[in-house]
């Protein structure tokens, strides 16, 4: 009985977040009362708390993490300059006077600002504000037009910069070491979030490409579902040339991402370095565009610092979550029982892969991140899977959970935003098709590993 006490433990922390308490409470509330009860019995090795005072210091010294509150104020920053709208009424200009014109705005317009805020619900919600009424409008198929938005707000999971990948890399990098000094093998190589960066560029392209086509067939094979819209209509209004309406609304916020990417890609600068870099430009942006006031500057900061409390109880709730799991041994039975799986790398690594697929439907991906992947991480690692690699399997499977129905959170961040004639159903039967496509480039990744390690071998070879 004692030794499946990790499992109790990871299951009394799924019902305490089932009665609705914040996860970090739930995380590390749940973990102190089973080290108190396990000390009483004899069952837990206390010596392990010990380490949680260096792990904490560890964690608000890490710089790495200082990117993930510069990139949510900069993500923030550029919400608050009508970024967005203004790409939307550009990419329109551009392909709307041809079938599925819209929707392929939409997609590109949402990798966009995937790459320029980094977060989910922020793209999804922003998305479905500002283009789901005018699809409507233009007479888009309802199913259509939200699974587009839908989809492409799960961009943010994966197109770099994404907080996502930030916090992953972070994670992946110590399991890395870990699982190195469990083999014997002590090496150099490091693992950083730069790496999980340039590695998730090809695959990312590739679920945007993928999106336009499925877009492209559906306005070929079935023309009503996404009409052309008239070009006396995609005028702004504005008497300026479209050249230059083209110009002013593109160019701004390319400059600001491979401002970011590029400084990160070429070495200039530091993932947390680029994130200051960013966080600058959307304020010059905002300020260029008008929209940056006292009032506007405040709210920024405190949804910032929301959002990096939230992000840093998490991840102290499950360090002390971590300790106590192997005080247990977790770590051991974790270990046994992928070492008895049959399929031996291959069934460890599908296990996880559903594993963390349908804890999706209940977690979001900081949670999942904190929680889960430093547990499996390094024994994948040891088994000598790449962590770039692993880190972007990762990624992308839990954005096809976060776009799964019934549970997927941004189909909840669209309902929300979504007007009222628009069905649930819509909602579910018009992400299906993009599943798909993402559970075919998880497919790809499998069979064509070099999709994500090809990249940053080359950018970052010796």
């Amino acid at each position: 009985m004692a030794e499946f006490l990790p499992l109790w433990l990871f299951a009394g922390v799924c019902v305490c977040l089932l009665f609705g308490y914040p996860v970090a409470f739930s995380l590390g509330g749940t973990a102190l009362i089973f080290a108190a009860v396990g000390s009483l019995f004899g069952t837990f090795d206390g010596v392990f708390l010990e380490a949680l005072p260096n792990r904490l210091f560890g964690i608000v010294r890490n710089e790495t993490l200082i990117a993930v509150p510069l990139f949510v104020l900069m993500g923030v920053l550029l919400e608050k300059s009508k970024l967005a709208e203004r790409l939307l009424e550009s990419m329109a200009m551009l392909f709307g006077s041809m079938r599925g014109g819209l929707g392929i705005s939409v997609i590109l317009v949402g990798m966009l600002l995937a790459a320029s805020t980094g977060i989910v619900g922020a793209t999804v919600v922003t998305m479905g504000m500002i283009s789901l009424p005018t699809m409507l409008r233009r007479g888009y198929d309802p199913a259509l037009a939200t699974g587009t938005i839908c989809a492409t707000g799960t961009l943010g999971q994966i197109i770099p910069p994404s907080i996502a990948l930030v916090l992953l890399g972070d994670v992946m990098s110590n399991a890395f070491q870990k699982a190195q000094l469990e083999m014997g093998i002590f090496s150099p190589k490091t693992i950083s979030v730069g790496d999980l960066f340039v590695g998730a560029l090809i695959p990312g392209l590739i679920l945007v490409v993928f999106y336009i086509l499925y877009v492209i067939i559906v306005a070929w094979l079935q023309p009503h579902k996404a009409p052309a819209v008239p070009r006396e209509e995609l005028h702004s209004g504005s008497n300026e040339p479209l050249v230059l309406q083209l110009f002013k609304g593109l160019l701004p916020p390319l400059i600001l991402i491979f401002a970011v990417l590029g400084s990160i890609l070429t070495g200039v600068a530091t993932p947390t370095e680029a994130a200051g870099v960013g966080a600058l430009g959307a304020a010059l942006l905002a300020w260029a565009s008008g929209k940056l006031s006292l009032k506007t500057l405040k709210e920024a900061v405190h949804s910032t610092t929301k959002v990096t409390c939230m992000v840093f109880m998490i991840l102290i709730g499950a360090s002390l979550f971590s300790l106590v799991f192997r005080g247990f041994g977790g770590e051991e039975l974790i270990q046994d029982f992928f070492s008895q799986l049959p399929g031996g790398v291959v069934g460890a690594m599908i296990v996880v892969m559903l594993l963390m697929f349908f804890l999706g439907f209940i977690l979001d991906f900081i949670e999942i991140t904190f929680v889960v992947v430093p547990i499996v991480a390094p024994v994948l690692l040891a088994m000598g899977l790449d962590p770039v690699w692993l880190g972007i399997m990762m990624a992308i499977n839990l954005q096809t959970s976060f776009l799964t129905p019934p549970f997927g959170f941004a189909l909840f961040y669209l309902r929300g935003v979504a007007p009222p004639e628009v069905k649930t159903q819509s909602i579910y039967k018009g992400v299906l098709p993009f599943i798909i496509i993402q559970l075919v480039v998880l497919l790809m990744l499998s069979i064509w590993p070099d999709l994500a390690t090809w990249l940053p071998e080359q950018v970052y070879a010796d």
